[in-house]
């Protein structure tokens, strides 16, 4: 449950899956309709001559407070003994983030294929349902994981914890994580990630950066995907990166196109020169 958004999941946390594996669910088992009286008849009514229209506002926004607190620090923690691994074993992890379509997962795809017999990747996929994402990583025989959120809307540390259990990864790697398509809560949630990348797409608009300003605050790479499209929409790159550098003024570009290969060696040389 995200005490920042409301979000939650209602079965009672993520499935974390490889590709081929089946999740074991035993809630067809358990029908609950018997039970399903209403509890109307358990109103219970005041005639005490006072009023109990009093409100409790003050006191649900403090406790609100305290378990948003409680679960990003909770999280940080999580995030550093991530972060102790990957640096033990010098693994190079990137948490990928961006609105939904944007291309990450293209992007991810054209990197693996390109970088595969030069490097080691392991893949972590984050979506709310389906094994879409991480069947596309693993037809390129790539390690991966598919971390469904369910109600969530982003990763949190805990899970990718969990993913990269089940990766059982190489020291000298490169771990890509791909978050949930979303711009604003996966800003809030460190993983222990060693770089976050937002990827934004020319289709977007060149104000994104001003209105996820969290989003780019935190990053430290921003890739802009689909420069092969800029014949055909209204945007001005150049405004875009002004307003990514009033929010981060130590934001690192990289423009692409995911589809026809265009800029990918300039981004294939930064992770050449990353990888510790």
């Amino acid at each position: 449950m995200c005490g920042t958004c409301g979000c939650g999941s209602e079965n009672n946390g993520p499935t974390i899956l490889k590709p081929g594996e089946h999740k074991h669910s035993h809630e067809e088992h358990h029908h609950h309709d018997e039970h399903s009286h209403s509890h109307d008849d358990h109103h219970h009514h005041h005639h005490d001559g006072h009023s109990h229209t009093h409100s409790h506002i003050h006191d649900h926004k403090h406790k609100v407070l305290e378990i948003e607190q409680d679960i990003l620090n909770n999280n940080a923690v999580l995030a550093a003994r991530n972060r102790g691994y990957f640096e033990a074993k010098h693994i190079f992890a990137l948490n990928l983030v961006s609105s939904p379509g944007s291309g990450k997962t293209s992007i991810l795809e054209r990197t693996l294929a390109d970088l595969n017999k030069e490097m080691s990747f392991y893949v972590i996929e984050g979506d709310q349902q389906t094994m879409n994402d991480a069947n596309r990583i693993d037809a390129l025989n790539i390690p991966v994981v598919q971390i469904n959120t369910g109600k969530g809307c982003h990763l949190e540390s805990d899970m990718v914890y969990e993913a990269v259990k089940k990766l059982e990864m190489k020291d000298h790697s490169v771990l890509m994580i791909e978050n949930v398509g979303n711009l604003v809560c996966p800003s809030m949630f460190d993983l222990g990630e060693s770089k976050r990348v937002v990827i934004i797409s020319t289709t977007e608009g060149e104000d994104k950066p001003i209105k996820y300003p969290d989003m780019f605050h935190t990053a430290d790479v921003c890739i802009i995907n689909k420069i092969d499209l800029l014949p055909y929409v209204n945007i001005d790159i150049q405004k875009l990166k002004n307003y990514a550098l009033q929010v981060n003024p130590h934001l690192q570009f990289f423009e692409v196109s995911a589809t026809k290969g265009v800029g990918m060696e300039t981004w294939y040389k930064w992770l050449k020169e990353n990888l510790v």
